[in-house]
């Protein structure tokens, strides 16, 4: 089975994945032959569901409440909020990802999708020309299936959906598309966190692992830095409450590459601005023993974080230790590998 504890990012600390409590042996139970795996949004088109699902979501463009945010414009008549985009898929890259959390690389790497825009906004945000100035490519929905089943062909372990919150309903349409020639690799929905439960809910079986940050546990600092974000913990507990209620604990294959399931990434921020110590105690408190957890330590200034004194400066490694010892404090044990 594949390495999980560590992986290496130059120039920073290397992140951590976690679980709440020692399963069997330092490893998720659940193992799954790729055999027998079924991606759930085949599931539900099998049953004649999925295209009534997406029907739904597209229906949240009509007045937009597809995040928190609830914009309310007619996104459909080409209306924009927050997220500075219509109803219409831009796209920044698409590739195999070799950087991502060792259960979702397996061995022929995440298929990474990038979106363009985002409905966050962090002020520090390290991929600001695509999140905030929106650098990509228009495309459609077929331009888009096309795009998951390349990555299909490269190999890839899934198709991992980057910053897809604002796009839902459009992803889900390719999705259904890319499925119709041949799709088959598990769908992860790989996001800020700021979610809306009403959507979440409807992608319930079409979504197979979610991969959300949860990064704050106290209002004020989305506020000032997520662009008045204020209501980010409650919506992020929620929100993640549902994705786990979803897809629980982490399934695997027999290489140990990721199939179904919820991973959440939290990112240390110096002088505990995230307030990781609360983090790791809401996790070990409102989830399930096998809840994986990524803790992240390779925060450095980006985009405008030279404005902020208290984001202007790199974790140091002190920091990340006190962190990585509030999570064992609270329950959270090293996933090893095998």
């Amino acid at each position: 089975m594949a390495d999980w504890t560590r992986r290496e990012v130059s120039g920073t600390l290397a992140p951590l994945l976690l679980c709440a409590c020692a399963p069997a042996n330092g490893k998720p139970k659940t193992v799954l032959p790729r055999g027998e795996f079924v991606p759930g949004y085949a599931r539900l088109e099998r049953a004649g569901l999925l295209a009534p699902r997406i029907d739904a979501l597209k229906e949240m463009y009509k007045e937009c409440r597809l995040c928190p945010r609830a914009c309310g414009v007619d996104r459909t008549k080409g209306g924009k909020g927050v997220c500075q985009l219509p109803n219409r898929a831009r796209v920044a890259s698409a590739h195999a990802h070799f950087g991502e959390e060792r259960p979702l690389v397996g061995r022929g790497g995440s298929g990474t999708i990038f979106f363009s825009r985002c409905n966050l906004l962090c002020e520090f945000c390290q991929n600001w020309e695509i999140n905030h100035r929106g650098d990509g490519a228009w495309m459609s929905d077929d331009e888009l299936a096309g795009q998951m089943l390349a990555l299909q062909r490269l190999g890839c372990e899934n198709i991992n959906l980057v910053t897809p919150t604002h796009l839902g309903p459009t992803i889900v349409a390719a999705v259904r598309r890319a499925h119709a020639r041949g799709l088959r690799l598990p769908l992860v929905w790989n996001c800020g966190g700021y979610e809306s439960v009403e959507a979440i809910r409807l992608l319930e079986g079409i979504v197979d692992i979610y991969l959300p940050d949860f990064k704050w546990m106290d209002a004020e600092a989305p506020r000032l830095y997520c662009a008045g974000a204020a209501d980010y913990p409650e919506r992020a507990a929620e929100a993640i409450r549902e994705m786990h209620r979803q897809v629980g604990g982490l399934v695997v294959d027999e290489r140990g590459a990721a199939l179904r399931g919820l991973i959440i990434r939290h990112l240390v921020m110096p002088g505990n601005l995230a307030r990781t110590d609360l983090f790791v105690q809401w996790v070990a408190r409102e989830l399930g023993p096998e809840t994986v957890v990524n803790v992240m330590g390779q925060y450095r200034p980006a985009h405008r974080a030279a404005k902020y004194p208290a984001l202007a400066r790199r974790l140091n490694s002190a920091e990340y230790r006190e962190a990585l010892g509030w999570a064992t404090a609270a329950g959270l044990i090293e996933i090893q590998g095998g």
